[in-house]
C-alpha cells in the first residue's frame, strides 16, 4: 500500500485481507490526499492527487508499517514529514537504519518532538543513488529504502539486505510498475532509478505466518489439516522444525500443503533469525506447541527485546515455561488447563487461541484488538475446521455476530474456545 505511493497513476492490489492494520494504512493514505476503493480482496489505490506530506500522528502512532510512507514520499515529492512508529509492544525496533540511509541519498532528516522531517535539498529534489550498509538486515529499512530508490537519480545498492519474501514480492509490485530492481531475494538489492512509474494490477502472496500459525494448529490438537493457497519454499524453516516435533508435512500440490500430526510431540530447540531463520513472528505459536511435547525445548528470541511476554500466559494454563532474559526453557507437560489469559501482542494472541484449543476445559482470551490486526476472521476458518470456539460479549456470554468484512472495527470482545 505503501508503494502504491511511488505511482502517479492508479494501481489495484489483490488478494488483500480485512485486517484492522489495512483499515489504518488506508487512513494514512487518505490524509496524504490518495483516493481508495476497497472491495472484497481487491483495493484500488490513486494516488496521481498525492497532495500532503505529513503523516497524521493519531495514524502511525497506532500502526508501525505506516512509517513506510515516508520513503515514497520522499521519491515523489521531495518531502515527508512522518512521524515516529508505534504498533505491537515487542521492542524498540528503531528507524535509524530508516534514517541513515535517506540522508545517504542525499536526503536532510532531522527528528524534531517525534517526528521525523526530511526533505531534499537542491533544485532537482530528487534523490541521489547511493551504496548503503545496512548494521542489521532490517526488513523494514530494505523495504523503505528500495522504495525510495526506485524514482532516485542513478543506482542504489542496498548491502546486507533482508531477503524476506514480503522483501521480494514487494520488489515484484515496484517492477510491475516499471522500477528496476534486482537482487531481491538476496543480500545485496540494486535499484537503477527511473523518473516515473506506471500503473499495475498485482496480486500479492499468502501470509506465511497465517500458514505456519494454522499448521501448528493441527499438529497442538492432532489434526489433519490442508492449506491453500501456500508457497512451501517460504515455509521451509517452520515446516523442518514440526517436522522435528514429531509431524508430517506433505505437499499435495505446488501451491498445498498438508500436515499429519504425529501421536506424540517430541522437543525442539528453536532460535529466531531473520530470513531464512526460523521467523520471530512464529516463535509464540511454537512455544505453545512445546508446552505439551515429551521433554525440554529451548526458545531464543534474537529479533525483539520483549517478545517472551506471553510466557506468563502459558504458564497460567499450566505450562511449565521459565524465562531468563530472551531464553525460555519449555518443559512439556501432559496438558494444558484452561484458564482466562490476555493477549500481549499479534502472534501471541493467535499463539494463545491455538493453546486454548488444546487445553482441558475453557479458555477466556481477551485482547483480541492485537488477534484483528493480523489475522483476518480467525475464529471462523478454525470453526470450519471443527473447533468449538466463539466470540462472546463482554458484558455476559452471549454470542455475537461474526464480523463483517468492515476492518475498521471497535476493539472487539473476548474470544472463547473449549478442547476440540
Amino acid at each position: 500500500m505503501a508503494g502504491a505511493l511511488l505511482c502517479s497513476q492508479d494501481c489495484r492490489i489483490r488478494n488483500i485481507p480485512s485486517l484492522v492494520d489495512v483499515a489504518r494504512m488506508s487512513e494514512v493514505l487518505l490524509a496524504l490526499g490518495v483516493k481508495l476503493n476497497h472491495s472484497g480482496d481487491v483495493l484500488e489505490i490513486d494516488s496521481s492527487q498525492l497532495t500532503s506530506s505529513k503523516a497524521p500522528y493519531d495514524l502511525v502512532s497506532k500502526l508501525r508499517a505506516s512509517f513506510f510512507v515516508i520513503g515514497p514520499l520522499l521519491a515523489r515529492l521531495g518531502v515527508a514529514r512522518v512521524p515516529l512508529p508505534g504498533g505491537c509492544a515487542i521492542g524498540a525496533r528503531p528507524v535509524e537504519l530508516h534514517v541513515r540511509g535517506l540522508q545517504t541519498m542525499g536526503a536532510n532528516v532531522q527528528i524534531d518532538h517525534g517526528t521525523v522531517h526530511a526533505y531534499v535539498p537542491g533544485s532537482r529534489g530528487r534523490l541521489q543513488g547511493a551504496r548503503i550498509y545496512l548494521d542489521y538486515p532490517s526488513v523494514g529499512a530494505t523495504e523503505t529504502l528500495m522504495m525510495a530508490a526506485t524514482l532516485a537519480e542513478g543506482e542504489t545498492i542496498i548491502e546486507n539486505a533482508a531477503q524476506e519474501p514480503e522483501v521480494v514480492d514487494l520488489a515484484r509490485f515496484c517492477r510491475a510498475m516499471g522500477a528496476r530492481i534486482r537482487g531481491a531475494g538476496t543480500n545485496t538489492i540494486t535499484i537503477s532509478g527511473v523518473t516515473k512509474l506506471h500503473t499495475t494490477d498485482f496480486s500479492i502472496i499468502p501470509d506465511r505466518i497465517e500458514a505456519g500459525t494454522f499448521l501448528v494448529a493441527g499438529a497442538l490438537t492432532q489434526s489433519e489439516i490442508s492449506l491453500f493457497p501456500v508457497i512451501p519454499d517460504h515455509l521451509t524453516p517452520v515446516i523442518a522444525k514440526l517436522q522435528e516435533a514429531g509431524s508430517k508435512v506433505i505437499m499435495d500440490s505446488p501451491n498445498r500443503l498438508r500436515l499429519v500430526p504425529g501421536q506424540k510431540i517430541f522437543p525442539t530447540d528453536i532460535q529466531t533469525r531473520p530470513y531464512p531463520g526460523f521467523p520471530t513472528d512464529m516463535q509464540a505459536q511454537f512455544m505453545a506447541l512445546m508446552t505439551l511435547s515429551e521433554g525440554n525445548s529451548l526458545i531464543t528470541e534474537t529479533v525483539f527485546e520483549n517478545r517472551l511476554q506471553h510466557v506468563a500466559e502459558f504458564n497460567r494454563m499450566g505450562a511449565d515455561i521459565r524465562l531468563q532474559g530472551n531464553y525460555a526453557l519449555v518443559r512439556g507437560v501432559p496438558h494444558l488447563s484452561g484458564a482466562p489469559v490476555v493477549a500481549t501482542d499479534l502472534r501471541a494472541s493467535a499463539a494463545l487461541v491455538l493453546a486454548g484449543l488444546a487445553a482441558e476445559g475453557k479458555t477466556t482470551l481477551q485482547g483480541l484488538r492485537h488477534l484483528d490486526r493480523g489475522y483476518e476472521q480467525l475464529e471462523l476458518k478454525l470453526q470450519k475446521l471443527g473447533a468449538r470456539l466463539k466470540r462472546v460479549s463482554s458484558e455476559g456470554g452471549k454470542s455475537t455476530e461474526p464480523p463483517d468484512s468492515d476492518p475498521n472495527l471497535p476493539t472487539p470482545p473476548p474470544i472463547t474456545h473449549k478442547v476440540r
